[in-house]
């Protein structure tokens, strides 16, 4: 069965800024990567996002100048009905430049939050519907600091959904962990985004109880940084080809499979990359061609750790 394009969320995270981990940028991004020809081509991107359907898109206070280029492209366009999500907890640090020895700085706690709450709010005011830390782990301070927890309670009791993001080889250790935080009886978080895509399946268990339990779930780096769609395995690409498509089709396709992933989270670098990845709303995979793809499962921390090997370009 196909899924309707509202379950997809457009990422910024491989436009707003000149330097990512993401293969397949080189060719579909500007020739020169300065401040306008990216903020151009972010907007070409969103608009056509928003010509398919797509109403969801997902920045972060790391992803350079995503927040702005988005905020900008609102106001032009004057869309309503665009949901937003963002994330704090790492700051940009890359100075737009290509070969920055840091490209994000991550800090988790109360001063960092109230900052870059503040900076958000500036960018996309009312706009956001959904404000997560990024790549929570199991050993974040968060989970020990009080007047942090109180802050992300305060934000969620004044209407503004509160999350998290996932990332490493423990993802299901964070969600369990971070859905049991409570302050007065109430849960902090009611969302949690996590990697989950045919290489890296060990967050979905997790995933699932969330979503039995009533958690919003949004799935990231459905493409594992490209590798679905430049170095996809050749089980991914004969499904392709037996489905007329490309292999990144075919991946988003695999995540919108699962029941409990509510929203799949893309991040193409050009129109072009946007329609190939849209082509996995209208791809309906077999029972036998699931199976398939689950045998694709990498070791978690071998994944992780060929993750951290990507070069930023």
């Amino acid at each position: 069965m196909s899924a309707p394009v509202e379950r997809i969320a457009l990422g910024l995270a491989a436009l707003g800024r000149p330097a990512y981990i993401n293969l397949g940028r080189e060719g579909a991004l500007p020739p020169e990567r300065d401040v306008e020809s990216m903020r151009a081509a972010t907007f070409a991107v969103l608009d056509a996002a928003y010509a398919a359907g797509v109403r969801h898109v997902d920045v972060a206070r790391s992803y350079g100048r995503s927040e702005e280029f988005l905020a900008g492209w609102l106001a032009e366009r004057g869309h309503d009905g665009v949901e937003v999500s963002s994330k704090w907890g790492y700051a940009y640090v890359g100075d737009w430049r290509l070969d920055a020895d840091v490209h994000e700085v991550k800090e988790h706690s109360a001063a960092r939050f109230a900052a870059q709450w503040a900076e958000t709010l500036a960018l996309l005011g009312d706009r956001v519907g959904l404000y997560q830390v990024h790549s929570l782990t199991a050993d974040s301070p968060l989970f020990t600091d009080e007047p942090l927890i109180e802050a992300l309670a305060e934000l969620s009791a004044n209407g503004v959904a509160v999350g998290f993001s996932t990332s490493g080889p423990a993802q299901a250790d964070a969600i369990e962990r971070a859905f049991a935080l409570e302050v007065a009886g109430r849960p902090v978080f009611s969302a949690v985004q996590s990697t989950w895509n045919v290489l890296e399946r060990s967050a979905g268990p997790a995933l699932a109880a969330a979503h039995a339990a009533g958690k919003r779930v949004l799935v990231k780096e459905t493409l594992a940084n490209g590798r679905l769609a430049v170095e996809a395995p050749e089980a991914v690409r004969d499904i392709a080809a037996a489905h007329g498509t490309g292999p990144d089709a075919v991946a988003v396709a695999a995540v919108l499979a699962q029941e409990w992933a509510g929203t799949a989270v893309i991040g193409p670098a050009s129109p072009a990359q946007l329609e190939a990845n849209l082509r996995a709303t209208t791809l309906a995979l077999s029972t036998d061609e699931e199976a398939e793809l689950a045998g694709l499962a990498e070791n978690p921390g071998e994944y992780w750790r060929h993750r951290s090997s990507l070069a930023w370009d």
